[in-house]
């Protein structure tokens, strides 16, 4: 208790203090206020839009299909491409969709010939070794209880066309 009699008297003094200050504070900011001068520079008038003509809307769009298909035929003319045989066959139905869509669920061995069993847009299709499959030129080299194996020509980073192999895996019941 005796404490808190010498803080109050302590308190006061200092908050008297503190009110002193307070007025050279306002004081100053009055004098401050009233010496600033805002300098705005004006806007300065926009520029005048100049539209451009589009002038090439007649050319061909750099991803059409137009161009990709050009391409394609010049790369199958050559006669050691890959793509010379694959061009100049028949398209099958399966080619129409692409790896990821189709999914493996089952096999069966009939006349010593194994045939897998594909899942695409919900319907069931049976499918043999060399049979083709995806959209990039995807021939069944080996079929497996597990899985299909198959040879893709596709184009490499420096335009080349090559073969890659790639495998659709049997999918489990509850998939």
């Amino acid at each position: 208790m005796k404490r808190a009699t010498y803080l109050i008297p302590l308190a006061a003094l200092v908050l008297s203090g503190c009110s002193a200050d307070l007025d050279e504070l306002r004081q100053w900011m009055e004098t401050e206020r009233h010496n600033a001068h805002a300098t705005i520079k004006p806007l300065l008038p926009p520029k005048k839009f100049l539209p451009q003509p589009y002038e090439a809307a007649g050319a061909v769009e750099p991803f059409s299909v137009q161009k990709l298909s050009v391409a394609i035929k010049q790369e199958a003319a050559q006669p050691n491409s890959l793509l010379t045989a694959e061009m100049n066959r028949r398209r099958e139905p399966l080619e129409a969709y692409p790896l990821d869509s189709m999914s493996m669920v089952g096999s069966i061995t009939r006349d010593n010939q194994r045939y897998a069993l594909l899942r695409v847009d919900n319907l069931l299709y049976q499918v043999k070794a060399g049979d083709y499959l995806g959209q990039n030129f995807g021939r069944i080299v080996k079929i497996s209880e597990t899985d299909v194996t198959l040879r893709e020509v596709v184009q490499d980073a420096a335009g080349e066309w090559v073969e890659r192999s790639s495998t659709l895996q049997l999918q489990e019941k509850g998939r």
